[in-house]
């Protein structure tokens, strides 16, 4: 892996950092080449049960790195080309996280503007710090969010807030993201409380837990009667297997379960 990011797995928990900290972890090319690549060895890695995402040094991610960017139309950054179905390889280093069959937990502290921003809202869920500095930058330079932002805010952030926000390009705090919706909740300590929370999800039936993140995903673009029927599939598919028998079993006699993979 890239020196840019850094993987340790442990018992099914995969600790992923950002290790540009001179930098504050702002996004060049190999950071970029290195967080889809990390996407993807997470998507083939067996036993995973979840991802917790943070940032090493002073900041999550101050957003692009503009001065390593400038000149990279035409080359495989161009953001025409479609590098992983229907995204260019900018939006799947946010949007990837989702794609991932286990919850992902983003750590967040310092900074996260922009893209570092977009970065963290690909996460299933969000932990920031109170007093981290929060900001959909991108008209401060007379562009828009084009890392998916557009498609993973609805539904976590109110439509005439995100305006406001994209608009004016304003600073908000960790604190005021969780009211806005951008963030989760707060914490003192993020990382660690984000490991522990993944390790309490790596805990659960890692069947059921994956059927729960495909209804999530599942749910912010499907009718009523596409979920509905989902639900039922899914269940169906969880009812007396080893699994789920395992999970009442180990309930039943107060016990921590025993499950595969």
């Amino acid at each position: 892996m890239d020196a840019r990011v850094s993987i340790a797995i442990d018992d099914g928990v995969a600790d992923v950092r950002l290790t540009r900290a001179d930098k504050m972890n702002a996004l060049d090319p190999a950071m970029i080449e290195a967080l889809a690549e990390a996407i993807g060895r997470l998507s083939e890695t067996p036993g995973l049960r979840a991802v917790v995402l943070s940032g090493e040094g002073r900041a999550f991610c101050a957003g692009l790195d503009m001065v390593s960017m400038a000149g990279l139309a035409g080359s495989d950054f161009d953001i025409m080309v479609r590098t992983h179905g229907p995204a260019n390889v900018f939006q799947q280093v946010c949007r990837g996280w989702r794609t991932l069959a286990v919850p992902v937990i983003a750590a967040v502290h310092g900074v996260a503007f922009g893209g570092g921003l977009q970065l963290m809202s690909g996460a299933d869920i969000r932990i920031a710090r109170p007093d981290t500095r929060l900001s959909v930058m991108e008209m401060k330079w007379g562009i828009v969010p084009d890392m998916a932002g557009f498609a993973l805010w609805p539904g976590n952030v109110r439509d005439d807030v995100l305006r406001e926000l994209i608009y004016t390009a304003r600073e908000f705090s960790g604190e005021e993201a969780v009211g806005l919706g951008f963030v989760t909740r707060a914490a003192d300590d993020p990382l660690t409380e984000a490991l522990a929370l993944a390790r309490e999800i790596a805990a659960r039936n890692p069947e059921a837990i994956r059927a729960a993140k495909r209804l999530a995903n599942l749910s912010a673009t499907a009718t009523p009667a596409e979920i509905l029927l989902a639900e039922s599939r899914e269940q169906g598919a969880l009812i007396g297997t080893p699994n789920q028998m395992e999970a009442v079993a180990a309930g039943m006699q107060t016990r921590a379960p025993r499950f595969s993979d």
